[in-house]
């Protein structure tokens, strides 16, 4: 049977999202949370944490709707599909290996790297592109200050770290984004998706998709006071670093993933399962992509 959801005070559904705090993803879910769009029969609140904590909370189906990492989804494919909406891919960009000036790809790979997470796709794509390495997990906005302060050699980064890396004068040592876009037909790589969880039912899943749709399109649209919002998750960044990321992030691509972003989709997972770090019995062609046409 469907799970039945609570309601609030005018008989809406309540439907908690989990993202992360991180300007791009509180772009997306600023219109659907605060209101600026009706969405009859539903009320959507969202929960800010860390995308590792996400994926965790995914595996143990905490929340109706969630931004993952792909590379954790084929463990929580079972409960949850993934929406053809809210890509997070990299065109040409994506998570870097950075470290100070004069250490060189020789001397990171030789010692502990800082990572995000285990489940990150920043962490299947470094372990892809260089193999086994040893790394430490550390929260994604202490990286940078980690390998200031002389504690990493080096350290991948996400999110906006993407860009404030050059205000510490670190060097980059691979952009993963672009190592992708080489290996594979020019594809973006594949980092994040939203899924809705399965026990909804179908109807419900295909409003919550339908709906995460219309915010993306709406804040494209009109994206001032997504902007805005999306600032306070920045971690202290200009406007225009914050409207750059975001761009990065939020476009044609987040409303769809297209043919291209789904085959890349695949391919990353293959490749993972090649490698064992993904179940090696996870069938690609089984991903949903709920509301793709």
């Amino acid at each position: 049977m469907d799970v039945v959801l609570p309601l609030d005070e005018d008989g809406n559904k309540i439907v908690r999202i989990g993202h992360s705090p991180d300007p791009d993803d509180a772009f997306m879910f600023h219109a659907m949370t605060t209101g600026a769009f009706p969405t009859p029969g539903y009320r959507f609140v969202h929960e800010l944490q860390d995308i590792e904590t996400l994926n965790h909370r995914a595996m143990n189906q905490d929340l109706e709707v969630s931004a993952v990492s792909i590379h954790a989804y084929p463990e929580i494919a079972e409960h949850y599909a993934l929406m053809n909406c809210g890509a997070s891919m990299g065109e040409g960009y994506g998570p870097m290996v950075v470290t100070m000036s004069g250490v060189t790809e020789e001397e990171a790979r030789s010692n502990v790297i800082a990572v995000p997470g285990l489940k990150t796709s920043a962490y299947l794509g470094l372990r892809l592109a260089w193999g086994d390495c040893e790394v430490a997990i550390v929260p994604f906005d202490e990286i940078i200050p980690r390998i200031l302060d002389g504690t990493y050699k080096s350290g991948l980064i996400i999110h906006e770290g993407q860009l404030t890396y050059v205000d510490h004068d670190l060097d980059v040592l691979i952009d993963l984004g672009k190592w992708w876009n080489g290996r594979t037909e020019n594809w973006p790589m594949p980092l994040g998706g939203n899924v809705v969880r399965r026990d909804l039912g179908q109807s419900v899943m295909e409003d919550i998709t339908l709906y995460t749709k219309m915010s993306i399109e709406y804040a494209l649209k009109s994206p001032e006071d997504a902007l805005e919002f999306a600032k306070e998750w920045g971690r202290g960044i200009d406007d225009d670093t914050n409207k750059e990321f975001v761009g990065m992030y939020v476009n044609d691509r987040t409303i769809d993933y297209e043919e291209e972003g789904r085959a890349s989709v695949r391919q990353f997972i293959v490749e993972g399962q090649e490698l064992g770090l993904i179940q090696a019995d996870f069938d690609v062609q089984d991903i949903d992509f709920i509301g793709a046409v």
